[in-house]
C-alpha cells in the first residue's frame, strides 16, 4: 500500500498527499534532565497510577486523531483537544505535587542542599512547562 508523500497544510499539520488526511502532532515540552541524582522514588511508587493516566491520555489523543481523519466539526475537535490538554495538565500536576512533597517539603530531608536541589529542579521544570 502506497502511503504517499507528506507535506504540511496551511495550519502546519502534516498532510498525506495520497489520501489527503491530516495528522495533529502535539508539542509537549520536555524539561532538560538535570545531571544530579535521577532517582525518583515517588515515580516508582506511583508508577501503576501514572501509567494508567498516560494510557488514558493516549486513548484521548487517538480519538482526536480519528476525529480529524473523519473530518469532525471544529467544535468536536476543539473539545477533544481541550480534553487532552486537561489530561496532560492533570498528569503534570500530580507528578509536580509528588515532587514537592518528596524532594522539598518532606520533614525527613535534613540537608538544605538537598532541599535546594529539589526546589531548583522544580523551578527548571516550571520554566520550561510554562513557556
Amino acid at each position: 500500500m502506497n502511503k504517499g508523500t507528506y507535506g504540511t497544510n496551511r495550519h502546519g499539520n502534516q498532510k498525506n498527499a495520497v489520501h489527503g488526511c491530516t495528522s495533529l502532532y502535539l508539542k509537549i515540552p520536555y524539561p532538560p534532565i538535570p545531571y544530579q541524582d535521577l532517582s525518583m522514588s515517588h515515580i516508582s511508587r506511583e508508577k501503576p497510577k501514572l501509567l494508567a493516566r498516560v494510557r488514558r491520555i493516549r486513548g484521548q489523543v487517538e480519538a482526536l486523531e480519528r476525529g480529524l481523519e473523519a473530518e469532525q466539526g471544529c467544535a468536536e475537535v476543539l473539545h477533544q483537544i481541550a480534553a487532552v490538554r486537561g489530561a496532560i495538565n492533570g498528569l503534570m500536576t500530580e507528578v509536580l505535587e509528588d515532587h514537592v512533597r518528596t524532594h522539598i517539603a518532606d520533614p525527613a530531608i535534613k540537608s538544605d542542599a538537598e532541599r535546594t536541589q529539589g526546589a531548583d529542579e522544580l523551578i527548571s521544570v516550571l520554566r520550561s512547562y510554562l513557556k
